[in-house]
């Protein structure tokens, strides 16, 4: 406790206080169902301890959370200090990973106590109990009524959205005091990533509390729990693979920005532009997450070329550069037995062709491209060109943005250009990461305007560290097909090593 600042130690003083307050009044009400209040603290203390003590030695998802259904139920069945007595057993004892433990214990159960009590409060004001049937359960469980459907859904939703409402606002109140964190900064996101899970959980619930009241009695309301908790629990399985996902490719990604110093950051920023240009482009939501993997991933196959080359001050040799163009066929080799990253592969493979076919490694034209790898191929000459590099400083974005339309049909489809055009003017260039020099963060008002200087743009250099001449235009660049084809720099900048 001593390790936090003062002003947590404070916050978690009155979340401590304010929890006692709400259980308090359990304890004096002579009217308190003290058997619902037991079965259903047993309940949710359970579904707790069943993720720090695992039946069979099994493993428990990391992704699951608490099982708040039981707590939800707890709101809709009894009064609500009872309903925060409820919580208060089960938030004590849920899962901690991080320290203090103790302490971390002790926010959660008053967090938690204090929600479930201002759930309750809620759904009384709505008349809740009286849509659910009329009346409390009593101590022999026996039912007090049918629920009134439609109208019970209304003062349950609500009570779910004030329960989550005070989850996470305790949770940004938390992080701003004892990380010191701009309050905006805190609860951004909170409420959006949480509410729908609450309310899912306030559904089962709820269904746990008409059941609870039907004429089958309490063990039909324990039934409700076994499919919602192995619901829980396939998710938490999914949450779990996805995030073994996102760490592999963290790994691959952080891998190549070692060996390659210069171009640190690009593949987060390739990822990012590439996304916006797909979102131009009315992609779907899962078709999204993959242009982004596609970006991020696109030169991860600079692992399998010699370090020496990637860092080389001076000119390469043309057998080097021959080298230096195997890296997408490396990277598809390296990606090839990872299945999630699917449609990816083939952006990963052919990120360097251009639609005139002067491309590599297949010297592929126009259609044949796939239309992943042209996103990437416009996002990844775009970085290429906004970024500080070594041999050359950052060009402005709008010069950068009428380098690609110049390019526009020869190296880069016109279509791609044009969305990320379309996305960068009415949105801006914010880049997630900032490790290059002098990165440029550009708004939406002035990122497409008046192009300063001539209207033909010299190219960048198209690999690494090293100073070479400025780059011909397309008309006389090499077009012959095949790994030849392109052997010239990227008019664009992207470059064999872009």
């Amino acid at each position: 406790m001593r390790a936090l600042p003062p002003g947590a130690r404070g916050f978690i003083l009155c979340a401590v206080l304010a929890a006692v307050a709400c259980v308090l009044p359990a304890f004096t009400d002579s009217g308190t169902p003290w058997a619902a209040v037991a079965l259903l603290s047993v309940l949710y203390l359970g579904s707790e301890l069943l993720k720090v003590c695992p039946p069979l030695g099994s493993r428990v998802p990391e992704g699951i959370g608490s099982f708040f259904p039981v707590v939800l139920a707890a709101v809709f069945l009894l009064p609500p200090a009872a309903a925060a007595l409820v919580a208060l057993p089960g938030g004590l004892a849920g899962t901690v990973i991080q320290r203090p433990a103790r302490v971390r214990r002790l926010w959660h159960g008053a967090q938690q106590a204090t929600a479930a009590w201002v759930a309750g409060r809620v759904y009384g004001l709505l008349r809740g109990p009286a849509t659910l049937g009329g009346g409390l359960p009593t101590d022999s469980g026996l039912p007090a009524g049918a629920a009134d459907f439609p109208s019970v859904l209304l003062p349950a939703t609500a009570a779910a959205v004030a329960f989550c409402l005070v989850l996470t606002a305790l949770d940004g109140g938390i992080l701003a005091a004892a990380e010191r964190r701009p309050a905006a900064t805190a609860w951004r996101g909170l409420l959006a990533s949480s509410l729908a899970p609450h309310c899912v959980h306030g559904l089962a619930g709820l269904m746990m509390a008409v059941m609870w009241r039907s004429p089958y009695g309490p063990p039909a309301a324990l039934l409700v729990l076994l499919p919602m908790y192995i619901s829980c629990w396939v998710f938490a399985q999914y949450h779990r693979e996805r995030t073994a996902h996102q760490a592999t490719i963290r790994a691959l990604v952080q891998a190549v920005d070692i060996k390659d110093r210069y171009t640190r950051g690009h593949s987060e920023r390739v990822g990012q532009a590439s996304t916006m240009i797909a979102r131009e482009l009315g992609m779907t939501e899962d078709r999204l997450e993959t242009v982004r993997i596609a970006g991020i991933l696109h030169d991860v196959g600079k692992l399998g070329v010699p370090t020496r080359l990637l860092r080389k001050d001076g000119p390469l040799t043309p057998q080097e550069r021959r080298i230096i163009e195997l890296h997408p066929e490396y990277g598809h080799e390296m990606v090839r037995g990872i299945g999630f990253l699917g449609e990816a592969r083939s952006a990963i493979l052919h990120h360097h062709e251009r639609v005139d076919g002067s491309g590599y490694p297949y010297g592929l034209t126009g259609e044949q491209i796939p239309v992943l790898a042209r996103v990437v191929a416009v996002a990844d000459a775009f970085d290429a060109m906004t970024s500080t590099r070594s041999y050359s400083r950052a060009r402005p974005v709008p010069v950068a943005l009428a380098e690609l339309e110049r390019c526009a049909g020869a190296q880069f489809d016109p279509s791609m250009v044009r969305a990320l055009v379309d996305a960068i003017g009415r949105t801006g260039w914010h880049p997630v990461v900032t490790s290059d020099e002098d990165l440029q963060v550009v708004p939406a008002s002035a990122a497409v305007g008046p192009v300063p200087g001539p209207s033909v743009l010299v190219g960048m250099p198209d690999q690494g560290s090293r100073p070479v001449a400025a780059a011909p235009p397309p008309d006389r660049v090499p077009a012959g097909p095949g790994p030849a084809g392109g052997a010239g720099p990227d008019a664009a900048g992207a470059g064999a090593g872009g």
